[in-house]
């Protein structure tokens, strides 16, 4: 397969089988979002949970494979939970050199009556070269409200007052409280039982790329990291085994064509939740521009 023939598509197939068909090299930055150590039902297809090192074992039976496909300047990010997020490290710290640990708050899980409820995740930030790799911290400032407003010389210090409130851009920390899961009425909400928020890719997107760039994903899921590269201009690539999840994908795709928002973003920062309302009200910035592709799943 020719590095054209692979972007802007969703491959339908067995990663393992797929995976050498791709080109090295192609990827600017690859978001890796596979099976938890824990047993689940992906609309049919079953991963069991195994012990510690068979899934380290599972993980590296790809990742080396996988890292073939990043830029020698890239940027890599892969998720995981409490359970498999040592074995990711390790894997990880095998092939790229990590340069952070982000954790995630999950405002939603099951209680536990005889154990912690499991509210956070993890996400790996590793690079092929630390000291070459694109980072644009600018791209993903915090638009937080100001609860106690500092003033010097009687103006506001560090902070704006708008009619929406008082507000002040900071800096993102590797500690992220603002993200929500897909819910029912969230338009990008779908069936699959681990979907990340559009949100969180679009923090690793915005932040890690540059508009055109490749984005790979090699657990495409429903499509998130694809709809989410469209969104924001860049070109996707996707490997999913699960015919029904990239039809999900294509659906995504072609809706993104005319609706590029993503909650949580608007006007060019991120927003703490429950400030729709607010964000409504800043329009100072356009929405950006998706980039214009045709949209095909290929079958192996």
């Amino acid at each position: 397969m020719q590095g054209a023939d692979c972007l802007n598509r969703t491959i339908c197939a067995d990663l393992s089988e797929v995976l050498d068909l791709l080109p090295d090299a192609f990827a600017d930055l690859i978001v890796i979002d596979p099976p938890y150590n824990l047993s689940k039902n992906f609309n049919g297809l079953k991963f069991a949970a195994k012990d510690d090192a068979l899934y380290e074992q599972y993980l590296l039976s790809w990742f080396h494979r996988v890292c073939r496909k990043l830029k020698p300047q890239g940027t890599l990010y892969m998720c995981g939970d409490w359970k498999s997020t040592a074995a990711m490290q390790r894997v990880i710290e095998t092939e790229l050199t990590i340069l952070n640990r982000i954790t995630w708050q999950r405002e939603k899980g099951r209680g536990a009556k005889t154990n912690w409820k499991n509210g956070m995740e993890d996400i790996w930030f590793a690079v092929k070269d630390p000291n070459h790799y694109y980072f644009d911290v600018n791209a993903v400032m915090m638009k937080r409200q100001v609860i106690a407003p500092y003033k010097q010389n009687g103006k506001p210090k560090d902070w704006e007052e708008s009619k929406e409130g008082r507000f002040r851009l900071t800096y993102p920390s590797n500690f992220w409280d603002d993200i929500s899961i897909p819910f029912w009425s969230m338009p990008e909400n779908t069936d699959h039982p681990t979907q990340k928020p559009e949100k969180l890719i679009a923090k690793l997107i915005l932040a890690s790329s540059k508009a055109g760039d490749v984005v790979f994903d090699p657990f495409l899921g429903s499509g998130t990291t694809s709809v989410v590269a469209k969104k924001l201009g860049r070109q996707y690539c996707g490997v999913e085994i699960n015919e029904e999840y990239c039809l999900w994908t294509e659906k995504r795709l072609e809706q993104a064509s005319v609706d590029n928002t993503i909650q949580g973003y608007t006007a060019g920062v991120f927003w703490e939740r429950n400030t729709l309302n607010r964000q409504k009200a800043d329009t100072k910035i356009a929405p950006i521009q998706p980039i214009k592709s045709t949209p095909l799943t290929i079958n192996f």
